[in-house]
């Protein structure tokens, strides 16, 4: 617990561990405030409890290696979007400020507000890019579960 900073991404975390309960470590993971995606990787079956747990995604072992890595992969994406989708809110709010206090000849001469509407646009591309990639993995998803029954 004490390696899990800012710099660690997406965190495994199993729910019975030998020293410390995963609950409890994801606990206090979530007060720290910490930007980190976790995924519980664990042989205790789901049950109504986890509604009011706040992981990323949840793995009942055994779990296969393409599965881990499937969902460590929608993890980063979603952290990524996430990111994106946030600068992306703070680019457009400035554009609409902007927009709703200068003429359309200030606005088209200025440099920051070109730079600001091509940074929108970039964003927005990978903001639809990010979505095709849950796209992709809904669909994968659901094939794998359609093999699992």
């Amino acid at each position: 617990l004490e390696a899990v900073d800012e710099s660690v991404d997406v965190v495994l975390l199993d729910r019975r561990m030998p020293q410390v309960s995963g609950d409890d470590v994801l606990s206090t993971i979530r007060e720290r405030g910490l930007d980190i995606r976790v995924i519980m990787t664990t042989a205790v079956d789901p049950d109504f409890d986890i509604v009011d747990m706040p992981f990323d995604d949840y793995l009942c072992k055994p779990v296969q290696k393409e599965d881990l890595v499937a969902a460590i992969e929608q993890q980063l994406t979603a952290n990524r979007y996430d990111d994106q989708l946030t600068e992306y809110l703070e680019v457009t709010s400035k554009i609409a400020l902007l927009e709703a206090e200068k003429t359309d000849t200030e606005l088209d001469a200025s440099e920051e507000v070109t730079e600001l509407r091509e940074r929108a646009e970039r964003l927005r591309v990978d903001i639809d890019d990010a979505i095709s990639e849950f796209e992709d993995f809904e669909a994968a998803f659901n094939e794998l579960s359609r093999h699992a029954e």
